[in-house]
């Protein structure tokens, strides 16, 4: 196996890896709808607390892999039969989202120690066809993969009280593996392919926030409960994804995506990105049930998980997408006050739709801004 060329042209997702992602697509969607149901009953704190904990294991799984196949897909037998494996565990994985929510974590161990098995032979075998520098990254990365494994199938034998601490204490050794092995040499990962296909990623969970919304306004309709508050959260859901979308994809990240410390801070911080983004589609199917007078949600509560959300999509993108570009303070500034505006209509009548309408202005301000600022 030998790696792929950094300045490879034309360089898109592969068949296989949109296969692998059509997977992904499961796992997201069952945690977005635990979501919904711990919103609708009433548990916003711990029904946030599970969310995100499930959602690390989701991403985390999509990141090993993608990471990997940017630097070493070779699309050979060997190469495939792994990444199968590796979408076994992603099923297996997704099968056990709804328990997780629950606090058990087995089946989702199961399905990550089936994944880790492909990614470490994956990793051992790459090593077997690089040069000193390379072999030693890959041997770095095969072993913190396999003690990370270790760690989590231990994690099942930790006391409920002291759970959460140990996920913190994995949680910290899964990130800091790739940063430990890429010292002893960098992994020749492809900048335009690492863009190519976080934005796939974004288009699948900006997907599941319109699938979420879809089915909730669908449930209303059949039960004859439509209304002008119902077809506000429709609106207001659809502008909301709508500007989502066209915020993330107004720049190509690949151009500054040129060494490790700038690709860690970006590929890690996706992670806020990805999460508040099939969220969304939790806090709007969350919304309809209020409306509609389903479920124990408070009309706040609601709000919250549809605002909230996009606060923080608002500010990782402005981060990791605006900064790195140089787009500018008028533009940077005006996501930022954008973020708070959307926080402030978590108290108006109308939050969905006020939401927006208020990313609606923001993308005609930054096109505005920008085309100004290119014109000078």
């Amino acid at each position: 196996m030998r790696p792929r060329s950094v300045d490879e042209p034309h360089r898109v997702a592969t068949p296989l890896e949109l296969l692998f992602d059509l997977c992904f697509v499961v796992a997201v969607a069952q945690s977005s709808t635990k979501l919904h149901h711990a919103l609708g009953e009433g548990h916003m704190g711990s029904g946030a607390v599970a969310y995100l904990t499930v959602f690390f294991a989701v991403w985390w799984a999509w990141m090993n892999f993608t990471w990997f196949a940017s630097a070493y897909d070779v699309d050979d037998v060997p190469y495939r039969a792994a990444a199968f494996v590796q979408i076994a565990g992603v099923l297996i994985l997704a099968a056990g989202v709804p328990r997780a929510f629950d606090d058990d974590f087995a089946v989702v161990t199961l399905g990550y120690a089936v994944m880790r098995c492909g990614l470490v032979a994956q990793w051992l075998r790459a090593a077997r066809g690089a040069d000193a520098a390379g072999a030693r990254t890959a041997h770095g990365y095969a072993l913190g993969v396999s003690v990370c494994m270790i760690g989590w199938a231990a994690l099942l034998a930790v006391p409920d009280g002291w759970r959460l601490l140990g996920f913190v204490v994995m949680v910290l050794a899964e990130l800091a593996v790739p940063i430990v092995a890429e010292r002893a040499g960098r992994t020749p990962w492809h900048p335009h392919h690492i863009a190519e296909r976080y934005g796939l990623f974004t288009i699948i969970v900006l997907g599941e926030s319109v699938l979420s919304a879809t089915v909730a306004v669908q449930s209303a309709v059949d039960a004859d409960q439509a209304g002008a508050a119902l077809f506000g959260v429709a609106a207001g859901g659809l502008l909301t994804v709508f500007a989502m979308w066209w915020l993330y994809f107004a720049r190509s990240a690949h151009r500054f995506l040129v060494a490790n410390r700038v690709s860690f801070v970006w590929g890690y911080g996706h992670f806020f990105i990805f999460a508040a983004a099939a969220a969304v589609g939790a806090g709007l199917a969350a919304n309809t049930d209020h409306v509609t007078h389903h479920g124990e949600i408070d009309r706040f509560a609601a709000s919250a998980a549809v605002t909230v959300p996009v606060a923080v999509f608002l500010v990782t993108v402005a981060l990791l997408h605006l900064r790195p570009h140089h787009a500018g303070r008028v533009q940077t500034a005006l996501v930022v006050l954008a973020a708070a505006a959307v926080l402030a209509v978590t108290f108006s009548p109308e939050p969905v739709l006020a939401t927006g309408l208020v990313l609606t202005g923001l993308i005609v301000a930054t096109e505005v801004a920008g085309g100004t600022r290119s014109a000078r």
